[in-house]
């Protein structure tokens, strides 16, 4: 369970950049399951080279960017449909990562990484991991809440919503796209290069359905909390990339084989989907949000009445 946790967690980075495309851009980003790939193979091939392993983070982090810039200028400039020129990226990204590992599998058993501390110090599979990764985790939802208050992410938050009228009001929203595709796919990126090093290996394969599982964590975790303010529905996102997790791992023990994960995600996805439809289900979650505090305040309202 523990390690289902760390790994949900850590997925939930590039959960949080699916969450930019998907929907503050309301952009259908296929690039992702190229970029997962593409950052794990930069720290990976970094880390075997000698390089430090923080730096090798951050330049996958940044090489994720590149791939999201890619995506952003066939759609705005090469007026190629979204969809598509996040699958003619991923394309791409597939031949690129190969040149990049050299090989379709980079091992980094025995080497430095980012994990290797709390490996060594025992600490990982503990509570004591999974707290010092969730509060990780809160630092990005913190940043990603930062930055879509500013007026940059104010804009960005307009292009997904209306882009003819925040057109008018001067904003350029091929820039925006581009901007958030960037970002989105850095994200995605940098937990390509941590779950790397967590799992100890870069594979040419490991990104492959990946779109899959950010739209699980988002749509799970939204589905259970509300999205009325960003900076909740960001930390939903966390919880939804954890519970996918969990929700894997219940299915696996109960006997299903790990080809079946794909499966799984997509009945969880449709369930997500499904469930905020259901008046039953809606009803729970209106009982769930109503806090004792919240009862006591309207019962002191009704007394003073």
């Amino acid at each position: 369970m523990i390690t289902a946790v760390e790994l949900g967690l850590i997925y939930a980075i590039m959960a949080l950049g699916v969450y930019l495309t998907f929907r503050i851009l309301d952009f259908p980003d296929l690039t992702v399951d190229g970029s997962f790939t593409t950052g794990a193979a930069v720290a990976s091939v970094g880390i075997v080279n000698g390089m430090n392993p923080w730096l090798a983070t951050v330049l996958a982090f940044f090489a994720g960017m590149v791939a999201g810039v890619i995506t952003g200028l066939l759609h705005t400039k090469g007026k190629i449909d979204g969809l598509l020129a996040g699958i003619l990226t991923m394309i791409a990204l597939y031949s690129i990562n190969l040149r990049i590992m050299g090989k379709a599998n980079t091992p980094l058993l025995g080497e430095e990484t980012l994990i290797s501390p709390m490996r060594v110090s025992g600490l990982l599979g503990s509570w004591a991991s999974v707290a010092i990764l969730f509060a990780v985790c809160l630092v990005f939802v913190a940043a990603i809440v930062w930055f879509l208050h500013t007026e940059l992410g104010m804009a960005m938050r307009a292009t997904g919503d209306n882009q003819e009228m925040i057109r008018s009001f001067g904003v350029s929203t091929d820039n925006q796209k581009i901007l958030g595709l960037a970002l989105s796919n850095g994200l995605v990126a940098l937990s390509g290069a941590v779950i790397a090093q967590y799992q100890g290996f870069a594979d040419i394969g490991m990104g492959i359905g990946l779109i899959l599982i950010g739209l699980a964590s988002v749509i799970v975790g939204q589905a259970i909390f509300t999205q009325r303010y960003i900076w909740l529905a960001a930390i939903a996102v966390v919880f939804g990339a954890v519970i996918y997790r969990l929700v894997i791992q219940m299915a696996l023990s109960a006997g299903l084989e790990v080809n079946d994960m794909k499966l799984i995600s997509a009945v969880l996805v449709v369930v997500a989907l499904l469930l905020p439809k259901w008046k039953g289900f809606q009803k729970i979650i209106k009982n769930f949000k109503r806090t004792p505090a919240a009862v006591e305040t309207k019962e002191e309202v009704r007394t003073n009445a």
